[in-house]
């Protein structure tokens, strides 16, 4: 392992295997599996589906898979940075991925940015992260990250992996999250990038009134929280994500936003 790279490997066949099916592979997919690391699973991915496209970081790990996997005709191991990969000259595929902990969050926004393209998204990450993500409102969990990516996706916990099933072992405990994209997103808003804009306005200070955080958006925010049935006085990690929407809407008519 280089720890720069936060890289932990799963060897456990029967884990792996668990990972494929929360995968929900077919015969006729094209997967993406980034960080594939030792090409454990990679190979297991060859015989599900009808392409795999393994991209690999590290120079070392990369070179060592294209010698261990030269035997497989469907599988194409790249040299390479996950979050750079052009992922729009692909057709439609999908992704199983044991992400490096240093990356997650950048990653996920990264593939969720391909929603013409990515079909679903099964990634083994922080148990913590896993669990921000299917968050509900009211807990100090939801946030963001919640936000962003139920915004475009259907996500659930598959199943949780304890820290003692990698080599090396993490300092904390991993889950498999599946993440199917949507068809729409699941809010209607006229501008998306207000409507990110507001989220991430509204949570960059959570521990503030509604009205206070969103102030800098639109001068006359309680008037528009006001008609939009929220009350001024509560905190971002309360409000729905059609709630959201709603004020989106309202401040985009009042020309707010910046």
């Amino acid at each position: 392992m280089r720890s720069r790279l936060g890289q932990h490997f799963l060897f456990d066949p029967s884990i792996l295997r668990r990972i494929i099916l929360a995968a929900d592979l077919s015969p006729d997919d094209l997967v993406v599996e980034i960080g594939p690391g030792k090409g454990r699973l990679t190979r297991m991915l060859s015989g599900e589906v009808k392409e795999v496209l393994a991209i690999e970081v590290d120079p070392s790990l990369c070179e060592g898979l294209k010698r261990e996997l030269s035997d497989a005709h469907n599988i194409t191991v790249l040299c390479g940075d996950a979050l750079k990969y052009p992922y729009h000259r692909l057709p439609p595929f999908k992704v199983v991925a044991n992400i490096p902990f240093y990356i997650t969050t950048p990653l996920i926004f990264r593939l969720l940015s391909e929603k013409e393209r990515l079909i679903s998204a099964t990634l083994t990450l922080q148990r913590e992260v896993a669990e921000r993500i299917v968050a509900g409102p009211g807990g100090k969990d939801y946030g963001i990250l919640t936000l962003m990516v139920r915004y475009r996706t259907e996500p659930k916990i598959a199943f949780f992996i304890p820290r003692g099933a990698f080599v090396p072992p993490p300092e904390v405990d991993s889950a498999v999250i599946h993440m199917r994209m949507l068809a729409r997103p699941r809010v209607c808003v006229s501008d998306e990038r207000l409507f990110f804009r507001v989220i991430k306005t509204a949570f960059s200070q959570r521990r503030k009134m509604i009205a206070n955080s969103l102030r800098p958006l639109c001068r006359g925010i309680r008037e528009v929280l006001g008609e939009a049935g929220i009350d001024p006085g509560r905190r971002a990690e309360t409000l729905t994500m059609d709630e959201f929407a709603r004020i989106t809407e309202l401040i985009r008519k009042q020309g707010g936003g910046g």
